[in-house]
């Protein structure tokens, strides 16, 4: 290996324990992270073989995934079952020291939401967890990434994973973001651009003066939608701002683990002189506000665009893909992206619920009413997210905007069963997912970022956000 090394590398090279057959490693996993809707079975698993936790400490478990957001912290919850589900894993947890933040801990909320926001996920730490988007926590300088319920058992019981490690990619933006435009805006950019597969397995780096421009969570953000891109994870090396983010989270290093911990931090920063097996860039000195218009997040196009002809689509989306997609969506080629009617306006998931996140959407929101037709709803990402965003005062102008305003869970992110916008609504959503049926039976979805969407809920339908932001 060469000597001038990834950020990536260097954090996976601080982590083996030993190297095996076929190029694969022994890796110690620093943090684990399990919910309500996997963690019952994984934690059951390990109890039929008569194992146990090999560090507890390193384990943690929130409720998130199936939790009811719209009623009072208690286990009841519209998914199917889902009482069962909560119930079994707060006995498993309990029953193997792990801890739990339950409903009624204040520190609860949404998995890759929490996990940084207590300083549980680090700037060089390896971190898993049973859910495609832990790889959100890139945006930390940590080497996170999903795993499977058997991963996770695994990971459990021995604080080790083994694999082979993937190729490195660096993704390098270029120029500067204009007003309106946020880090949602530069992932689906992205991916429209190269694909679902533009990642294709490998650990993505992003680099560039925009990133570093953008706050803590606008790199989650980013890093976020990396699976979304194909990405094995996404990764942003920390920095300063990284550093002063995480000074006074309470699991943070804390005295002189923290100034030992910050040296070591920046000597994880990529070589300038590391090699890349992949490197893409994406110009954004006149990118716009992005939608999507079908079911994939490369289907996105900017806010002033029309729905796409075949013919000026990516390459990349086939044909039968594209009619699919439009049929799925009930739309026709030409149709300005800013006549497209909304009945649901969405703010709320891993992706974009951070306190930021609201401050920008309440931004445009302050004064203002959505139309009277539109079903508004926010969840915050956690309820230290909800409490601080309460303190400022966006509760209240969200609500007299007339959106609702929930306590914290992954809520209408996802449907499973449980709560529903209702049958084939057009939903304008700050998730990561667009798939058919991903919102609800024939939801219509079109992601966008926190202003796009609070911007379209005021006008009914799909909306530019930066007239809103005007001085």
């Amino acid at each position: 290996m060469s000597l001038h090394r990834t950020a990536a590398q260097k954090i996976w090279a601080d982590h083996l324990i030993k190297p095996l057959a076929s190029n694969q490693d022994l890796l110690l996993i620093d943090r684990v992270f399990l919910h309500e809707r996997t963690g019952p079975a994984l934690l059951s698993g390990l109890s039929l073989s008569n194992r146990k936790p090999a560090n507890p400490k390193s384990i943690f478990g929130t409720l998130d995934h199936i939790v009811d957001t719209s009623i009072s912290r208690s286990d009841d919850t519209l998914f199917k079952g889902g009482k069962l589900f909560i119930e079994a894993f707060k006995k498993r947890t309990h029953e193997f020291g792990i801890q739990l933040f339950d409903l009624n801990d204040p520190r609860q909320g949404i998995v890759h939401v929490i996990s940084p926001e207590l300083g549980i996920a680090l700037p060089g730490s390896t971190h898993v967890c049973p859910d495609s988007h832990t790889c959100t926590v890139g945006g930390l300088g940590a080497l996170a990434w999903g795993i499977g319920s058997t991963e996770g058992e695994h990971a459990v019981a021995t604080q080790t994973l083994i694999y082979k490690q993937p190729k490195q990619q660096r993704v390098v933006f270029t120029g500067k973001l204009s007003t309106g435009v946020t880090a949602k805006d530069l992932a689906l950019a992205l991916i429209a651009k190269y694909g679902v597969t533009g990642g294709n397995g490998h650990i993505t780096e992003y680099a560039g003066d925009p990133i570093r421009d953008l706050d803590i969570e606008g790199r989650m953000t980013l890093c976020n939608l990396s699976v979304e891109f194909g990405s094995w994870t996404g990764i942003v090396p920390a920095d300063e701002k990284t550093f002063a983010w995480l000074a006074d989270k309470p699991m943070s290093p804390k005295g002189k683990d923290w100034d030992m911990a910050i040296d070591h931090w920046k000597s994880l920063a990529s070589d300038a002189e590391a090699t890349w097996d992949s490197e893409l860039t994406l110009a954004c000195h006149d990118l716009e506000p992005q939608v999507t218009w079908g079911t994939s997040p490369m289907h996105a196009i900017g806010i002033s665009s029309q729905v796409p002809n075949l013919s000026e689509v990516s390459a990349l989306i086939q044909n039968q893909d594209y009619n699919k997609a439009l049929d799925y969506m009930n739309l026709q080629a030409g149709q300005k992206m800013t006549d497209i009617a909304i009945d649901v306006a969405f703010i709320g998931s891993c992706t974009n619920s951070r306190i930021t996140d609201l401050r920008a959407a309440a931004s445009i929101l302050k004064g203002r009413k959505v139309k009277s037709h539109i079903k508004a709803i926010v969840v915050p990402g956690s309820m230290e997210t909800k409490r601080q965003a309460e303190a400022e005062g966006l509760d209240v102008i969200f609500k007299e905007a007339g959106f609702e305003w929930r306590s914290s869970g992954c809520s209408l992110c996802f449907y499973a069963g449980g709560e529903s916008f209702g049958e084939g609504v057009r939903t304008i959503s700050t998730t990561n997912r667009n798939f058919e049926g991903r919102q609800g039976i024939q939801v219509k979805t079109h992601l966008a970022s926190p202003l796009t969407v609070a911007a379209s809920a005021l006008e009914g339908k799909i909306a530019d956000p930066r007239p809103y932001l005007k001085s």
